[in-house]
């Protein structure tokens, strides 16, 4: 049985807007969480594409370790434009604009040579929470979009002119299914679903159990956590935070929102949850 399912109403609606919008531009600029780029990537968007160039952006790269480089060589070596950035960090605006302008090189030399210039348009997609209005903002020089921390933020679509770029914000969207629950459970770690759907109980024990495999440093020296099973490894860390209820229960809750918001925040280091079997898992290579 699957324990997360998602969908809303908003979602659909968000996705025919897109297609209706995709005539308006020159490339789709796709914004994915480099900490789970695969996890991240919804198929409908690129299907919805067609042909119109995309440039892949592993967008909170200071929160991911080098398997988010290794995923971006795998991207690259699979002929997809890709480009690793933080979105927060000034710096990053300057090799995005390259990226994006090296995708419609071909469009602007065929422009230059009937003697015409024009602005060219990028429409910025990505699931929710990737953070697709702080890429429009780092390219735009302000704060230009609606920025949140929480899934579905930007409820309509926004053009922002930034430089030589048009860019169209549009809603984050979700996959149509979660067939696969092992993405679904990263996205929902990571913020990119509605935390109001979700049971952190099973969400904070995958977690645990998860990173106890892969990131079993960053569970000790965050927690002092060493081994156990995903419930030992939560209680432990309630005890090292202090989190007991009178009579010296466990107070679980806490434990289980402190660990998520701890990976969500770059707390527990860097780290990047997806691996090149994952991009090829979801279509991505």
């Amino acid at each position: 049985m699957n324990i997360i399912q998602w969908y809303p109403g908003h979602m659909a609606k968000a996705m025919r807007m897109m297609g209706e919008n995709l005539s308006l531009v020159d490339a789709v600029v796709y914004v994915l969480d480099a900490r789970a780029p695969a996890s991240a990537y919804n198929p409908r968007i690129a299907e919805l594409a067609g042909q119109k160039p995309v440039l892949y952006v592993l967008n909170k790269g200071d929160l991911a370790d080098g398997g988010a480089d290794r995923l971006l060589s795998k991207l690259k070596e699979g002929a997809k434009p890709a480009v690793k950035i933080a979105a927060n960090a000034p710096a990053s605006a300057r090799p995005l604009k390259e990226a994006m302008s090296a995708l419609v090189a071909e469009k602007a030399a065929r422009y230059r040579e009937k003697g015409t210039t024009r602005a060219f348009r990028f429409l910025v997609a990505g699931i929710p929470n990737t953070g697709k209005s702080t890429v429009i903002n780092l390219l735009a020089g302000g704060k230009k979009a609606n920025v949140g921390d929480k899934a579905g933020v930007t409820r309509a679509k926004q053009w922002v002119r930034c430089g030589d770029f048009e860019l169209l914000d549009t809603p984050g969207v979700m996959p149509p299914s979660c067939e696969n629950q092992t993405f679904a459970r990263r996205l929902a770690y990571l913020g990119c679903l509605n935390d109001d759907i979700l049971n952190f109980d099973e969400i904070a024990l995958a977690l645990l159990e998860e990173l106890g495999k892969s990131y079993p440093m960053s569970l000790k020296e965050r927690y002092g956590i060493e081994g156990g099973t995903p419930l030992e490894m939560l209680e432990k860390l309630c005890a090292r935070r202090g989190f007991v209820l009178r009579g010296n229960d466990f107070d679980y809750e806490r434990g289980e929102r402190a660990l998520i918001d701890d990976l969500r925040k770059g707390r527990l280091g860097k780290i990047c949850l997806d691996s090149a079997d994952d991009l090829s898992a979801a279509g991505l290579i």
